[in-house]
């Protein structure tokens, strides 16, 4: 009698630690994806400033300054990583365009204000990539726990079904390089 007891206080601790671990594991996801939506929307608060910027020097290249907005647009909508993920991989080819577009005005690549928004956007970048890093840690972290043994006997009885999607950014073949802010 005693040791059915014990076997089964063992039990129920051993399913409190697995469900304990993994609602650990999914809210930190779950904020390492709040923080790249933080930084994404950051960045794209700085795009309107950075086209206008631009705008004044190249009035002509009305193309790149639409294509830009419906790639900004497209980002702050994204609201999962494989969304996040396509709209990245479109902006970044954006943010070339523009940055070559920026190259053909010596003027512009001087102003104060040019260079500023380029700094601004350098750290933003930065911090999108360490968020990104962090969130992919969490997914893995999330990920493997909920396919480990013991866990994933039980791992979908306690309502954890799907894994965590990755944020990768899509066509990544197609874009090696980051975003190139510096002149």
């Amino acid at each position: 009698m005693k040791i059915s007891i014990v076997l089964l206080v063992l039990v129920v601790i051993l399913l409190v630690v697995m469900y304990n671990s993994l609602v650990r594991l999914n809210i930190r996801t779950s904020e390492a994806w709040s923080d790249i939506l933080v930084q994404l929307k950051r960045r794209a608060d700085l795009i309107p400033n950075l086209v206008n910027t631009v705008k004044g020097y190249a009035k002509h290249e009305k193309t790149i300054f639409e294509e830009v907005t419906k790639a900004r647009a497209a980002s702050l909508s994204a609201s999962t990583p494989d969304q996040a993920a396509k709209a990245e991989g479109d902006f970044q080819k954006t943010m070339k365009s523009l940055f070559a577009v920026a190259e053909n005005y010596p003027t512009l690549k001087a102003s104060d204000n040019f260079k500023e928004l380029q700094d601004e956007l350098t750290d933003t970048e930065d911090k999108i990539q360490a968020s990104r890093r962090f969130y992919n840690s969490m997914v893995r972290d999330f990920n493997t726990k909920r396919k480990t043994f013991p866990t994933n006997l039980l791992a979908s009885t306690l309502g954890f079904k799907e894994d965590k999607q990755f944020f990768m950014v899509d066509n990544e073949d197609e874009i090696k390089d980051p975003v190139e802010v510096k002149f």
